[in-house]
């Protein structure tokens, strides 16, 4: 909607003129502002009409200027009145376009992947991509990349990328994770594990997720399928189930922090520690760590020991307590 001017160039210069003048008649303005005396005279009837002039009449009629403010000041208010309902209208407007437009181009929030082999492409190209920070729940019984496969997890860490990595406890039980787990961490990824997770899930940077749609009992059925999910609220659902789960995840250490000492143990008897509080089986422990089973158990017996507690649920404690882990 277009709004005319409180006064236009021809009327303000009129009115200027007038207030040098005090008073004046047509032919008076007419004269100091270059006009014909008609012309004056209906810029100053103009000017009456608008409050900002008063009139003595007469044959020669004489004009006055009269205060701007009290004459424009009503309608300066009207009009302030009008902005401030079409600035609200405008807000409204906006409100109900960017819901309309978050339903409307939700396919630009969520794609879907079809195939292992698209899966692993994307999930190689986000890490290559990455800046900042990878969270992972790695379940057992990968579903598009083994471990051992993820070489792009060493050149993110090289670049300076924070890992974050829950491990499922059956999938430190496989032959041969162990080994991978610990390349990882020996590059700077930070793992921790629990016994159970929700999803296979990966968030890249806190702006992209990958979570695959098909539960595991179906992953026989057809092509494997993920969701990529970029910003909105259910990115922040998936970082907020990551950060719970972190915090309730047990670490698993494979060697003391630099400026970490830890009373009495060497770093293998720290990461056998970090099995034993994760719930991994002496013998998977023992598999893994290529051990017998009587070492695993002699080695938890002396960290008892120097723990002062004669129960492994006592050493578990203890090593809370004491920042074993």
């Amino acid at each position: 909607m277009h709004e005319e001017a409180l006064l236009d160039p021809h009327e303000e210069q009129a009115y200027r003129l007038l207030v040098g003048l005090s008073v004046a008649r047509a032919a008076d303005l007419a004269e100091v502002a270059k006009l014909t005396q008609p012309d004056a005279h209906e810029v100053l009837q103009r000017l009456q009409a608008k409050g900002l002039v008063a009139v003595q009449p007469g044959d020669d009629p004489v004009f006055r200027p009269l205060p701007p403010d009290v004459a424009l000041g009503t309608t300066l208010l009207r009009r302030q009145e009008s902005l401030e309902s079409a600035r609200q209208t405008v807000a409204a407007l906006s409100e109900e376009f960017r819901a309309s437009a978050g339903r409307r181009d939700a396919h630009h929030l969520v794609e879907v992947l079809v195939g292992a082999e698209a899966l692993r492409e994307r999930l190689r190209d986000l890490q290559e991509s990455a800046r900042e920070e990878i969270l992972w729940f790695c379940r057992a019984n990968p579903l598009a990349m083994q471990g051992a496969e993820n070489t792009e997890e060493y050149g993110a860490l090289s670049r300076g990328v924070r890992y974050r990595a829950i491990y499922e406890r059956a999938l430190l039980e496989t032959p041969g994770e162990l080994d991978t787990i610990a390349e990882g961490v020996s590059w700077g990824e930070e793992a921790r594990t629990l016994p159970t997770l929700p999803v296979r899930l990966a968030i890249v940077d806190r702006a992209t997720a990958v979570c695959p749609l098909v539960r595991d009992e179906e992953l026989g059925i057809g092509q494997p399928t993920a969701a990529v999910i970029n910003r909105g609220q259910l990115l922040d659902a998936l970082l907020a189930l990551f950060e719970t789960h972190w915090e309730a995840a047990t670490p698993v250490r494979l060697q003391s922090d630099q400026d970490e000492v830890v009373e009495g143990l060497d770093d293998s008897e720290r990461f056998l520690l970090s099995l034993m509080v994760a719930g991994v089986p002496d013998k998977s422990i023992a598999s893994q760590l290529g051990i017998s089973r009587r070492t695993v158990q002699r080695r938890l017996d002396r960290m008892m020991a120097l723990a002062g507690v004669d129960t492994r649920t006592g050493l578990a404690f203890q090593a809370a307590k004491r920042k074993w882990l």
